[in-house]
């Protein structure tokens, strides 16, 4: 089954800040992760291998390239570290960029934050409001989307319409 997410990306000028002002929410914080996205070569959508301390996941998703908030359809499979599934999927379809980035993560209810700092690329913001069994519904999760750009005062031209794998493709 599929997770719907609507999710946003920025870089703004000040992240500590913005991290800070997110801490008077008091949210759970899950921790600091150093992650590796593998990406690999598909006909569609995209999928990635995350490799982490907290997370490790391989996932497909597809998301229009657009700044500002956007629905992304994705597929998660949560399993233990194992290099052999990294070798079959490079075997597979070939890898077509890494992302390497340290992630600060948080959570209020179903709505993920991440405070990145992205190897090449620097640091950004990005926010995901999920709902995992369709039960939240579409509208809720815009909303909520919408709610965290006004918190966070994010201005047109601080969105990032792309993934890191793209930036960094570039």
């Amino acid at each position: 089954m599929s997770i719907n997410i609507v999710e946003f990306k920025a870089r703004i000028e000040n992240i500590v800040a913005a991290e800070e002002k997110l801490l008077t929410l008091k949210p759970y914080y899950k921790g600091e992760d150093r992650q590796v996205d593998t990406y690999f070569n598909v006909a569609k959508g995209r999928l990635k291998l995350r490799e982490g301390n907290l997370e490790n996941v391989l996932i497909w998703y597809e998301r229009p390239n657009q700044k500002g908030s956007k629905l992304s359809t994705v597929y998660l499979y949560k399993h233990l570290p194992d290099i052999a599934l990294k070798n079959i999927l490079t075997n597979a379809n070939g890898i077509k960029v890494v992302v390497d980035k340290t992630r600060r993560i948080y959570f209020i209810d179903n709505v993920k934050f991440h405070f990145d700092d992205v190897k090449g690329l620097g640091k950004f913001i990005e926010v995901e409001a999920i709902d995992e069994t369709g039960e939240i519904g579409l509208e809720k999760i815009q909303q909520q989307c919408q709610h965290y750009i006004s918190f966070f005062q994010i201005k047109d031209s601080e969105f990032i319409s792309e993934s890191y794998s793209d930036m960094l493709l570039k």
